[in-house]
C-alpha cells in the first residue's frame, strides 16, 4: 500500500471514530425526559373558552377558573405535565371523541349518553340549572310565562338539556349558541326572553355586570367530571382522582372554590 493510501485510510478511521463519539450512541435522555432519564408525557388537555367562572381569561388574557385552577393544582400534586387548549365545550369534546385531545375539563356534566363514549373522574361539583332573565324584565316570573317565546341556551349544557326537556310543556322555542356570552347578549338585547344557565355560571356573570338575573331556584343538575377517551389514559383519570382526593384533604379544592364562587 502506497503511503497516500495508508494516510487516506487512517484519516477514514479517524473521522468515523470522532462521528460515533459526537452520537454519543442512543442513551441520551430526551427532549421530554425528566432529570431521572424518564419520560414525561405531556397530556392535551381541551376546555371551553367561556364557561365563567370555570374557565374565561382575565385581564391579561390567561385563562383562569375552577376548572383551570383545578387541573394545575392536580397536575402538581400528581407530577404530570400538560399543555392547555382552549377550543370551546363541543369541539373540545370532539377533540376527545377524535383522539386529539387526552381529557377534557370544561364544566362537562356526567351522563349516562357521556359515559357510552368517555370514562369519567369521581365528580369534582354538583352543579343545577337556573333561569335568567334581562334585569329589566318585571314580566316572566315562572315557566309558564315563556309560552310562545324564545330561550337562549348554549350548545351541550345542562341547562340546554333542561330547556329541552320542558320547552314542549310551556311552549317556547329554544335557540343554540356556542358560548355563554354570546347567550346572554341574546337575552339582554330582548331577542330571547330567558336563558338556562349553570347557577354558578349565572352567578358569576351577574356579579360582573351581566344585565341579568335568576327567577327561578335551582333545579338539581349533573355533577361535573373530568373525562378522557373510553378505556384510554387510564393512568391519566387515576391521577386526576388521586389529586383530587388529595386537594379535597388538604383544604386546596374548597380554596380555589371560594375563589370564584361566594354565596
Amino acid at each position: 500500500m502506497s503511503l497516500l493510501k495508508k494516510f487516506a485510510a487512517a484519516t477514514l478511521a479517524l473521522t468515523m471514530t470522532l462521528s460515533l463519539a459526537a452520537c454519543g450512541g442512543s442513551d441520551a435522555p430526551a427532549a421530554d425526559s425528566n432529570e431521572g432519564g424518564d419520560e414525561v408525557k405531556t397530556y392535551i388537555i381541551a376546555t371551553d373558552t367561556t364557561f365563567a367562572p370555570f374557565e374565561f381569561q382575565n385581564e391579561s388574557g390567561e385563562y383562569v377558573g375552577i376548572d383551570i385552577d383545578l387541573l394545575a393544582a392536580i397536575a402538581e400534586d400528581q407530577g404530570f405535565e400538560y399543555e392547555l387548549q382552549s377550543l370551546g365545550f363541543n369541539a373540545a369534546v370532539q377533540a376527545l371523541e377524535a383522539g386529539q385531545a387526552d381529557g377534557v375539563i370544561a364544566g362537562m356534566s356526567i351522563t349516562d349518553e357521556r359515559k357510552e363514549k368517555f370514562d369519567f373522574s369521581e365528580p369534582y361539583f354538583d352543579s343545577g340549572v337556573v333561569m335568567g332573565i334581562a334585569a329589566d324584565n318585571e314580566e316572566i316570573k315562572g315557566y309558564e310565562d315563556l309560552a310562545g317565546k324564545k330561550v337562549a341556551v348554549k350548545i351541550g349544557t345542562e341547562g340546554a338539556s333542561f330547556a329541552d326537556s320542558i320547552k314542549d310543556q310551556y311552549g317556547f322555542e329554544t335557540v343554540v349558541f356556542d358560548d355563554s356570552s354570546a347567550m346572554y347578549m341574546d337575552v339582554t338585547v330582548g331577542n330571547s326572553a330567558a336563558s338556562f344557565e349553570d347557577y354558578p355560571v349565572l352567578g358569576y356573570g351577574i356579579t360582573q355586570n351581566v344585565a341579568l338575573k335568576m327567577v327561578t331556584e335551582k333545579e338539581q343538575g349533573s355533577s361535573y367530571g373530568f373525562a378522557v377517551g373510553k378505556e384510554k389514559n387510564a393512568e391519566l383519570l387515576e391521577m386526576f382522582n388521586a389529586g383530587l382526593a388529595n386537594l379535597k384533604e388538604n383544604g386546596k379544592y374548597q380554596e380555589i372554590l371560594d375563589t370564584y364562587i361566594q354565596e
